[in-house]
C-alpha cells in the first residue's frame, strides 16, 4: 500500500515538475544559455592562459637553440686552439643545455596537444551556444503564437455566447405578434357572423352606405361647389 502511495506520489511531483517546466520553458532555455555561455567564458580563459604558455616555452626553446648553437661554435674553435679544458666546459654546457631543450620541447608538445584539443573544445561550444539561441527564439515565437491561439479560443467561445444570444433575440423577435394575431381573429369572427359579406356587398353598392369612402367625399365636395 505505502510503496503503491510512493508511486501515486511520485508521479504526481514528476507530472508537476512537467507543467512547471512547460510552463517556464522559455526562461529555462534563456537561464541554461546563460550558464553555457559562462562555461564557455571560462574555457576561453583556460584556452588564452595555455596559449600564453605555449608561446613562453617556445620563446624559451628558441633562445635555448641559440645559446646552443653559439656555444657551439665557440667549443669548436676552443678545439681548434687545443683549449681542451674550456672545449669541455663548454661541451658540458651544451649538454645541459640540450637536456634543456628535450624537456621544454617536450612540455611545448604536451602544450600544443591541449591548446587544439580545447581550441576545438569551445568552437564546439560556441557553435552550440549559437544554434541554442536560435532554438530560443524559435521558442519564443512558438510560445507567442500559443498565446495568440489561446486568445483567441477566449475569442472563439466568446463567439459562440454571443451567437446563442443572437439565435435567443431572434427567437424573441420572430415571435406572433399578439395585437396583429387578435386583429385577424377579429375579422375572422366577424366573416363568421356575416360582417365581411356585408361589407363586400356595401363595397359593390348594394344596400345603404354604411362608411364614408372617398367617391362619397368627392361627391359631396362637388355638390358644395
Amino acid at each position: 500500500m505505502f510503496s503503491t502511495l510512493r508511486t501515486l506520489f511520485d508521479g504526481a511531483n514528476a507530472r508537476a515538475d512537467e507543467r512547471l517546466r512547460d510552463t517556464y520553458a522559455v526562461e529555462l532555455i534563456d537561464q541554461r544559455i546563460r550558464e553555457a555561455e559562462t562555461n564557455l567564458a571560462a574555457a576561453k580563459t583556460t584556452l588564452a592562459s595555455l596559449i600564453q604558455r605555449q608561446r613562453a616555452e617556445q620563446r624559451l626553446a628558441e633562445g635555448l637553440d641559440r645559446r646552443i648553437a653559439d656555444v657551439t661554435e665557440r667549443a669548436t674553435e676552443a678545439l681548434k686552439a687545443k683549449k681542451s679544458e674550456l672545449a669541455e666546459e663548454a661541451a658540458q654546457a651544451i649538454a645541459d643545455m640540450e637536456n634543456e631543450r628535450t624537456i621544454r620541447g617536450e612540455t611545448l608538445s604536451r602544450l600544443d596537444t591541449r591548446v587544439i584539443q580545447l581550441r576545438t573544445s569551445v568552437e564546439t561550444a560556441h557553435r552550440r551556444i549559437v544554434d541554442l539561441k536560435q532554438g530560443a527564439i524559435t521558442a519564443r515565437a512558438i510560445r507567442r503564437e500559443q498565446a495568440m491561439q489561446s486568445r483567441l479560443d477566449k475569442t472563439v467561445r466568446s463567439s459562440s455566447a454571443a451567437d446563442e444570444a443572437e439565435t435567443l433575440i431572434r427567437r424573441v423577435v420572430d415571435q406572433d405578434d399578439p395585437f396583429e394575431q387578435s386583429q385577424i381573429l377579429r375579422d375572422i369572427d366577424r366573416g363568421l357572423k356575416g360582417e365581411g359579406v356585408a361589407t363586400k356587398l356595401e363595397d359593390a353598392g348594394f344596400g345603404s352606405a354604411t362608411r364614408s369612402t372617398a367617391e362619397n367625399v368627392l361627391d359631396r365636395l362637388k355638390k358644395d361647389l
